[in-house]
C-alpha cells in the first residue's frame, strides 16, 4: 500500500510540473497549483491510511476464539494422534529390544561365563548334569521283586565294589604362571621410558621400563594389575589402536619411544 502511495505522489508531482511548464500562468498561479496538489496529496494519503481501518470497521473478520468448541476438538484430536504415534514408537522400541538387543546381550553374557569357567577350570558347570532322583537313582533302586536274598546280597556287593573302586589317576593340574617383573630402572638410566596404565576403573598406575625390554612385559604388568590378557588388551591414546605385542618385539619396536599413556580396554566378542 505504501509503494502505491509513493508512485501516486510521483505521478501527481510530475503532472503538476508538466502542466505548469506548458502553460502561460505566472508564479502566483503556479504556487496555487502546487498548494492544491499538496492538499490533494494529503487527502489521498489520509484515505490510504484510513482505508484498512474503515474496512475492518464495516466488515469485521470473525476470528476463532481460543476457547471455542472447534478449537478444543482440534486440540483433542492432535493430542490423540500424538499419543497414538508415541505408543507405536514405544511398541517398535520394545519389539527391537526383545528380538535384537536382549538375545545379543544374552549371547555375550553366555560367552563370558563360558570363558570364565574355562579359565578357572570349572568346565563341569557348563554341563547339564543329572538331577537328584533321576536316572542314576533309578538305576540303583531298580530292584527285581522276584530276586532272592542271595541275589540281592550279590548285587549290593558288586555295587559297593564299583563305588569303592580306586579312581582313575588324572593328570596333575598345570601350575599357575607366576608373574615376575624385572626391577624398575632408575630415571637417569639410558633408554628408560615411563609408562602410565589407565584402567577401566579410572585408576592410573605408573612404572618405568627400558626400550629394549620385550613388549610382553606390558601384558604381564596388566595381568598382575588384575586384568587378564584373554579379556583385555592395551591401546594407545592417539591414534586409538591396539598395541603390537609379541615375545620378539621390544618396546621400541612396538612404537614406545617416549613416556606413553596406555589404556586397558575390554576385547570385543564377536556374536555369531
Amino acid at each position: 500500500m505504501s509503494n502505491r502511495g509513493v508512485v501516486l505522489c510521483v505521478l501527481l508531482a510530475g503532472f503538476c510540473f508538466i502542466s505548469w511548464k506548458h502553460s502561460l500562468i505566472g508564479v502566483t498561479d503556479a504556487l496555487k497549483l502546487a498548494g492544491r496538489g499538496l492538499i490533494f496529496l494529503g487527502i489521498c494519503t489520509w484515505l490510504i491510511y484510513m482505508f484498512p481501518r474503515l474496512k475492518s470497521f464495516f466488515f469485521p473478520v470473525c476470528q476463532e476464539l481460543p476457547d471455542s468448541p472447534l478449537h478444543e476438538s482440534s486440540r483433542l484430536k492432535q493430542e490423540q494422534v500424538r499419543r497414538i504415534q508415541q505408543h507405536q514408537h514405544n511398541d517398535k522400541t520394545s519389539d527391537y529390544a526383545e528380538s535384537v538387543l536382549k538375545p545379543r546381550q544374552n549371547s555375550l553374557l553366555q560367552q563370558k561365563i563360558e570363558r570364565h569357567h574355562r579359565m578357572t577350570g570349572e568346565t563341569w558347570k557348563l554341563s547339564q548334569g543329572l538331577t537328584v532322583g533321576g536316572e542314576e537313582d533309578q538305576m540303583c533302586l531298580d530292584v527285581n521283586v522276584d530276586e532272592n536274598p542271595n541275589q540281592g546280597a550279590r548285587r549290593r556287593r558288586k555295587l559297593l565294589q564299583t563305588v569303592t573302586r580306586d579312581p582313575v589317576q588324572k593328570e596333575a593340574p598345570k601350575q599357575k604362571k607366576v608373574i615376575v617383573l624385572p626391577d624398575e630402572p632408575s630415571e637417569d638410566t639410558e633408554g628408560v621410558v615411563k609408562i602410565a596404565l589407565r584402567c577401566p576403573t579410572r585408576r592410573t598406575i605408573h612404572r618405568r621400563f627400558l626400550k629394549t625390554w620385550s613388549s610382553m612385559l606390558l601384558l604381564d604388568w596388566m595381568m598382575k594389575t588384575g586384568y587378564h590378557p584373554a579379556l583385555y588388551t592395551l591401546c594407545t591414546s592417539y591414534p586409538r589402536k591396539t598395541l603390537l605385542m609379541a615375545a620378539d618385539v621390544s618396546l621400541e619396536e612396538a612404537g614406545i619411544l617416549t613416556d606413553t599413556l596406555l589404556h586397558v580396554e575390554e576385547k570385543e566378542l564377536s556374536v555369531t
